[in-house]
């Protein structure tokens, strides 16, 4: 193999859809060659190096199973397909030409026209970025008038939602480190929380959201989401076009860290007297 790839391994733009990627291997390695299309979601399930001993057989075991094998009745891997789905459905709604024809409400059209322009004094978003936040929006205010073909994609998400956590429907965005997850949460609250202003009695969009981070040192970092903080992501950041940012300061946002909802210990009982 080339070393093309290890000395030169970007060969798209962030700010466009991509459309070349390196061909992998059946052992995802680098082969060199250089494929013309933008590279299919897939899953790679990665199993430590066995250890010394008795474990060492059944991670062999495991390493030769397939990731269908590997999964357990409550968890199947079979959402590839479905990602990619909705990867061709969103692309062929993003190349829509006449606004329109997005089905999109007035207020998602003018952030959509934003966010996809080049009016931006700093660092326009990510296609990434943007691509994430254009799924919840298709998902949400497009996909349900498209008819029974599309909503077999929605029945799919809502079984596997509520196969995962009865009684809490999910949605979620994978993205890699680094690309701009804060972002894209601040392009979410500003399309529900705007849309909220313009659409009251709508059950589509919400004034709320709970952020829940993994510690404190994150959760400092998310206050740029509250449309108050002095370098919030709306303006500091131009997500949300001057004119509209007003209507932001009716966002209700709660910004925790998941310690806070850990069972706390208000007694001075022993192990054994707390589990009688």
């Amino acid at each position: 193999m080339s070393r093309d790839f290890y000395d030169n391994p970007i060969l798209n733009s962030p700010y466009s859809e991509p459309t070349r990627h390196w061909y992998l291997d059946e052992a995802n390695q680098p082969t060199g060659e250089i494929i013309e299309t933008r590279r299919e979601a897939s899953f790679v399930t990665p199993v430590p190096p066995p250890r010394r001993g008795r474990d060492a057989a059944s991670q062999a075991d495991l390493v030769d199973q397939t990731p269908e094998q590997l999964a357990n009745e409550q968890q199947q891997y079979d959402t590839t397909a479905n990602i990619n789905e909705i990867r061709r459905c969103i692309d062929e709604w993003r190349k829509l030409p006449n606004p329109g024809d997005w089905g999109v409400t007035h207020t998602t059209r003018l952030l959509l026209e934003h966010w996809r322009s080049d009016r931006f004094d700093r660092e326009r978003p990510f296609f990434c970025q943007v691509e994430a936040v254009e799924t919840a929006i298709w998902l949400t205010e497009v996909a349900p008038k498209l008819g029974a073909d599309v909503q077999r994609i929605l029945d799919v998400l809502r079984e596997s939602s509520e196969a995962a956590n009865p009684g809490i429907e999910r949605l979620a965005l994978k993205m890699a480190t680094g690309s701009g997850k804060t972002t894209v949460m601040a392009m979410l609250i500003a399309w529900q929380t705007l849309n909220a202003a313009e659409h009251p009695r709508s059950s589509l969009f919400t004034r709320n959201f709970l952020v829940v981070t993994p510690g404190i040192t994150i959760k400092n970092r998310l206050q740029v989401l509250k449309p108050k903080h002095p370098e919030n992501y709306y303006a500091h950041r131009q997500l949300v076009p001057p004119a509209m940012r007003d209507r932001l300061s009716s966002a209700n946002i709660v910004i925790t860290n998941y310690h806070a909802f850990l069972r706390r210990e208000r007694s001075n009982l022993s192990t054994f007297q707390r589990r009688v």
